[in-house]
C-alpha cells in the first residue's frame, strides 16, 4: 500500500462533519433514540464508526469507558467528549445542547399531563414495543464494541475477573474501573516490550 492511499484513508477516516451537522445528529439522538445511554451509543457506533468512518470502535470505546467513569450521566458525557474531540468547546456544547433539548422539551409536556399518561393503556403498550426494540439495538452496538477492546489476550482475562467480581462479589464499579485501569496499564507495558 503507498503513502497516497494511506494519506486518502486517513484523511476520509478523519473529515469532520460541520457544526451544523453535528446539532442535527445529537438532535436526532435525542429526539428518536429509547433505551437511555447505550442505544445512543449503538446509534453513534453505527453512524460516526461505521457509515462517516470519523472515529474507530476503539475511540468509541473508550469515550464510553471515560464517560462512565465521570460524575453525571454517561451519555451526556460522551456527548461532550465527542464534540470536543470534534471541534472543541463549541462541539462539546452543540452536542450536548442538541441532545438534551427534545427529552427536555417532552419531558415538559409529560410532566404537565403526567397523571393521563400515568394511566394510559395505549402509551403503557407503547412503552413496552419500545423496549423490546431496544434490546437488540443495545446488544448490537455491544457486540460491536467488544471487537475492538480487547487488543491483546489477556484483556479477556480481566473481563472475566470483573464479571465474577461484580456479579458474584458485589464488587463496587469504581473498584472495578481501577482495577481495569491499572490491568490495561501493565498489559500494554509487557507487550509493548516484547514487541520493542
Amino acid at each position: 500500500m503507498d503513502s497516497t492511499t494511506v494519506n486518502a484513508k486517513h484523511t476520509e477516516r478523519r473529515k469532520k462533519p460541520s457544526l451544523r451537522t453535528l446539532f442535527f445528529d445529537f438532535l436526532k439522538f435525542g429526539l428518536f433514540t429509547f433505551g437511555g445511554g447505550w442505544s445512543i451509543i449503538a446509534q453513534m457506533q453505527k453512524i460516526y464508526v461505521e457509515d462517516r468512518k470519523l472515529i474507530s470502535s476503539q475511540e468509541l470505546l473508550d469515550m464510553t469507558s471515560v464517560g462512565r467513569s465521570l460524575p453525571g450521566t454517561m451519555i451526556g458525557n460522551i456527548a461532550i467528549l465527542f464534540g470536543y474531540s470534534q471541534y472543541g468547546i463549541a462541539g462539546a456544547f452543540v452536542c450536548l445542547f442538541a441532545m438534551i433539548l427534545p427529552p427536555f422539551l417532552v419531558l415538559l409536556v409529560v410532566g404537565s399531563f403526567y397523571t393521563s399518561f400515568k394511566s394510559n393503556f395505549w402509551v403503557a403498550a407503547a412503552m413496552n414495543g419500545i423496549r423490546c426494540a431496544v434490546v437488540p439495538i443495545i446488544l448490537t452496538a455491544a457486540f460491536n464494541m467488544i471487537k475492538g477492546s480487547f487488543k491483546f489476550p489477556p484483556c479477556y482475562f480481566v473481563t472475566v475477573l470483573c464479571v465474577v467480581l461484580y456479579l458474584v462479589f458485589d464488587i463496587s464499579c469504581v473498584y472495578l474501573v481501577v482495577l481495569g485501569a491499572v490491568s490495561g496499564w501493565i498489559i500494554s507495558e509487557i507487550y509493548v516490550r516484547r514487541e520493542v
